[in-house]
């Protein structure tokens, strides 16, 4: 078998082709995962709910024969469930909750084949673009143990980062994939609303915002796992268009020559830093290489107080659905001390949103939504920064006792660009192509046509072999 050193960077694709070759079994890649988790994440806080026992009881078991039998994998602390293990959503009001059932996503990720070794880190209840509940503490970025890994899926970007497994769970509300996958140098796909199930317990989260999937270190894992988990589940309320083959088959498929357009401003009309803007032209000047044409400095254009509006409203109510839901599975009274001050101001705000005016922002971003799609209609792809600026410090987002609410409105100005692929439902990638002078990752992001995962599988297939992000490697990793 392949060395712990070798075997941290491999991905997950080549690990469980290690166990189809029985050069490894699968529980020498979950002892060897574990090893790694156990040295690399007292410096990291990326994991905060080990599930050592149970992966070696499964790794040791009948597995079944999926695309990933034996690889280990850390789900995110937030909405999958795995029966029997606690789930906080990082958060003391949940600090003890431990669900019955499974998820319709984690029955998938088993009949995949995969292990799970454990649950990462999320800010509570998945509020902001940053790993830092008062629960557990802050997830630290394996590049910078000063900087945040982004968020909300922060502790799934930082353990892929580091090398602890190949692909962790994540899910996306505003960019949750995207932005920690931009922070930590990883890549991130959103993928179309509806890809992937919510059931049995959700039909729909704030409007059909969330999305689930992962950050994985290499596009071919994406390809792979969003092949072994997508599809409708009985009932659902929305239904991706089905693919016209399997989404590995995208990986090194002939690609032509795209139309892409080039974004650099925000839409929001806030700054964006010139690290972010030098990673899209960098970028930009990549796909030129590589045959595609680019419409230059195109704007996105919306009414930007109507959809800021109307996205906190449904993010508010949203909020206070959640806590509500959970107050109700669990029996538990919802009470200020159990909760950040943020969380508890988001939760007071949307108890005051009343059932119209719920409904009319739903409605004012799905107005949005049908103006966006029919202009990026004229594309294959449109290229933005993922975030405005380069992975910020730790402790960014924290509010102040007389401004609960800051924390929120200073994520607002860093996630312009993905908040726009959670209403619309379009597809979107936080691509590793670009590290600044200090050596951050400085990720960018392509938007596609809904639906069109395919495409974008291509092109970062292309950018991937273009541009090897495989060897670098963060100064915290194992």
């Amino acid at each position: 078998m392949a060395t712990n050193d070798e075997l941290a960077f491999l991905d997950a694709t080549a690990q469980a082709e290690l166990v189809r070759r029985k050069e490894a079994t699968p529980l020498e890649l979950v002892d060897a995962a574990i090893e790694r988790v156990e040295r690399v994440n007292p410096s990291l806080n990326a994991v905060v709910t080990p599930m050592y026992d149970l992966a070696r009881e499964s790794a040791t078991g009948e597995l079944p024969d999926g695309p990933f039998t034996g690889v280990p994998f850390l789900l995110k602390d937030l909405f999958a469930s795995y029966a029997g293990v606690r789930m906080t959503f990082g958060s003391e009001f949940l600090r003890d909750f431990v669900p019955d059932h499974d998820s319709e996503l984690v029955v998938r990720l088993k009949r995949a084949g995969l292990v799970t070794i454990g649950k990462t880190n999320t800010p509570e209840f998945g509020i902001l673009p940053t790993a830092e509940p008062a629960l557990f503490g802050p997830c630290r970025n394996p590049w910078d143990t000063g900087r945040s890994t982004g968020g909300s899926s922060g502790g799934s970007a930082a353990a892929v980062a580091a090398g602890m497994v190949p692909m962790a769970h994540a899910n996306d509300a505003g960019g949750s994939i995207r932005i920690p996958a931009s922070c930590c140098g990883v890549f991130g796909l959103k993928p179309t609303r509806a890809r992937n199930p919510l059931g049995p317990d959700i039909g729909d989260v704030f409007g059909g915002i969330v999305v689930e999937h992962a950050v994985t270190r290499s596009v071919r894992d994406s390809a792979a796992l969003l092949d072994a988990t997508s599809g409708p589940d009985t009932g659902d309320p929305y239904w991706a268009p089905p693919p016209q083959r399997p989404f590995l088959q995208e990986v090194g498929a002939g690609l032509g020559r795209l139309k892409v357009a080039v974004v650099t401003e925000s839409p929001m009309g806030g700054p964006v830093h010139e690290d972010c803007v030098k990673a899209v032209r960098d970028v930009a000047s990549l796909c030129e290489d590589l045959g595609h044409e680019l419409d230059q400095e195109v704007a996105i254009d919306f009414d930007v107080e109507r959809i800021v509006q109307s996205f906190m409203a449904v993010y508010a109510a949203g909020n206070a659905w959640a806590i509500d839901a959970n107050a109700f599975l669990t029996g538990l009274t919802p009470t200020q001390d159990k909760f950040e001050p943020l969380t508890w101001a988001l939760y007071e705000m949307g108890l005051q949103i009343n059932a119209p005016t719920y409904l009319l922002a739903v409605t004012a971003l799905q107005q949005a939504s049908r103006g966006i799609a029919a202009a990026f209609m004229q594309y294959d792809a449109v290229l933005t920064p993922t975030i405005t600026e380069p992975p910020p410090p730790l402790g960014s987002f924290d509010s102040p006792p007389d401004n609960p609410l800051f924390g929120i409105m200073r994520a607002a100005g860093i996630v312009p660009f993905t908040s726009i692929g959670n209403f619309t439902g379009m597809p979107a990638m936080s691509v590793p192509l670009h590290w600044n002078d200090e050596g951050l990752p400085i990720g960018t992001m392509f938007t596609g046509r809904f639906g069109d995962e395919a495409t974008l599988f291509r092109l970062a297939a292309q950018l991937e072999e273009a541009r090897p992000w495989a060897g670098l490697r963060a100064k915290v990793s194992a």
